[in-house]
């Protein structure tokens, strides 16, 4: 079996740097963007009640996850987060997929955020293309990565800091306008009264209720540079996972209760919109909520460029990806190449965007979900790990150790077990796209096992 440290080559170091504030700024900041837009398409699927069930549920799975994640994270402070827990409980063809979910996961989130900055810019100025938009995005915050784990984690504390109150305000100032029967009106689906035929359509919206807490688990790929990740992780975690559960549903019902919610359920900017049904189109709140509605966008941008190039970084140090990807800058001590790399992927899934259509859908809906299948099938894995290790180490050091255990565990997996049979039954194609990226990516493993081999004798 893997040693937990596998591939820590003294060349390949990260910096010590991060505190139990900044790791929480991380964990919120990474997921922010999930409540400003992306989860309004949930509404269009299954109604505001009845996307208001699926987000119950997805909470549920998170919360009882983040829980049980936060042993391995503690247990296993390595920058490869999910790929190193399965490393260790599942071997190395476990590691490889888990390592490949996660992966897909955040670079895949990455240009639907950007796209949704070019969005909110679009909106304040008509002339500028949210596509250039996007790709300015890229540049600046690969930059900012680059330049050193510090100073890029105070940055996402601070905006996500500003994020969070930008939210509270925006509640604030749609309040006095709420009508609960604004957000009951056709909230089964287009009707008022439950049906069971709109139990497909509430499976069908798991996807978008998902986006609400989308990578929070990324601090894990954090834990290395962590001053002392037995301590700050789980506080940063289990602070993290409450923060963004209060804000998902108070934006949700709040926007919902604001006017006439069917007009907000397949657009970018919902929360925008939602105001100006309370203050009209030229009101100071509006403006102020477009421009720092961009600082929730930019913290989850800018933390999953940081998540991502950890997961790039690890898996090339470990020999699962070309090694090349695991050089850290001699200055910055940051994985430079492993930023880039994700960078060149994000900015080629911009320029496809309304090119490329699956299922009915323009590619920034099916890189949305494609994101959510990665992040469902590592969540599966991490909690199989979770298992494994409890059962084949249970001597092993653990600061900390996951409530209820099994019980906690296991809701988190039996939940999205559920998740990810829904999802493929409603969105065949894009887990047909899946599964194939999953397989070339095995492909290689298979061809590259030399690769391992020369990273276990460098550890």
């Amino acid at each position: 079996m893997a040693s937990d440290n596998a591939g820590t080559t003294g060349g390949q170091q990260l910096s010590k740097s991060l505190g139990t504030v900044q790791l929480w700024g991380i964990a919120v900041g990474l997921v922010i963007s999930g409540e400003y837009f992306g989860w309004s398409y949930g509404w269009g699927t299954a109604g505001t009640l009845g996307f208001l069930i699926a987000a119950a549920f997805v909470a549920v799975m998170y919360t009882t996850f983040i829980f049980s994640f936060t042993e391995l994270t503690t247990m296993i402070p390595h920058a490869g987060g999910p790929f190193a827990y399965a490393r260790a409980g599942l071997g190395e063809t476990g590691a490889l997929f888990a390592g490949l979910a996660t992966l897909i996961e955040f670079v895949f989130a990455t240009p639907a955020i950007a796209l949704a900055i070019g969005a909110y810019l679009n909106v304040q100025f008509p002339d500028i293309s949210p596509k250039a938009a996007a790709v300015c995005a890229y540049l600046v915050f690969m930059t900012l990565n680059i330049l050193g784990v510090s100073i890029a984690a105070t940055f996402e504390l601070v905006v996500t800091v500003i994020a969070i109150g930008e939210l509270l305000v925006f509640m604030g100032v749609v309040a006095p306008g709420f009508e609960w029967s604004n957000f009951t009106a056709g909230g089964w689906m287009g009707q008022d009264s439950f049906s069971f035929a709109g139990i497909p359509a509430i499976f069908a919206a798991i996807p978008f209720a998902i986006w609400f807490f989308l990578a929070i688990e990324g601090v894990a790929m954090a834990a290395e540079e962590a001053r002392d990740p037995k301590r700050s992780i789980p506080r940063a975690y289990i602070a993290g996972i409450l923060t963004l559960v209060v804000l998902a549903l108070g934006v949700m019902i709040f926007a919902g209760g604001a006017g006439d919610w069917t007009k907000l359920s397949d657009i970018n900017d919902p929360l925008p919109q939602a105001m100006r049904y309370i203050v009209g189109d030229n009101s100071g709140w509006l403006h102020m909520l477009v421009w720092l509605g961009l600082f929730g966008l930019v913290a989850s941008f800018h933390g999953i460029i940081m998540g991502y190039s950890r997961q790039i970084f690890a898996l090339a140090r470990a020999g699962f990806l070309p090694p090349a990807l695991a050089a850290v800058h001699p200055r910055f001590k940051t994985p430079h190449r492993a930023i880039l790399t994700g960078g060149v992927i994000g900015i080629a899934a911009i320029f496809s965007d309304n090119l490329i259509v699956i299922g009915g859908q323009p590619l920034t809906a099916n890189i949305v979900t494609m994101s959510v299948f990665g992040a469902i099938v590592m969540y599966v894995l991490s909690m199989w790990s979770l298992f494994n290790l409890r059962r084949t180490r249970p001597d092993a050091p653990r600061s900390y150790r996951a409530p209820l255990y099994p019980l906690f565990p296991l809701i988190a997996l039996v939940f999205a077990l559920i998740c990810l049979v829904a999802m493929v039954l409603t969105n065949f194609l894009v887990a047909a796209i899946f599964v194939a990226i999953m397989v070339v990516g095995y492909l290689y493993f298979r061809l590259t096992g030399h690769h391992r081999a020369a990273a276990a004798d460098a550890a």
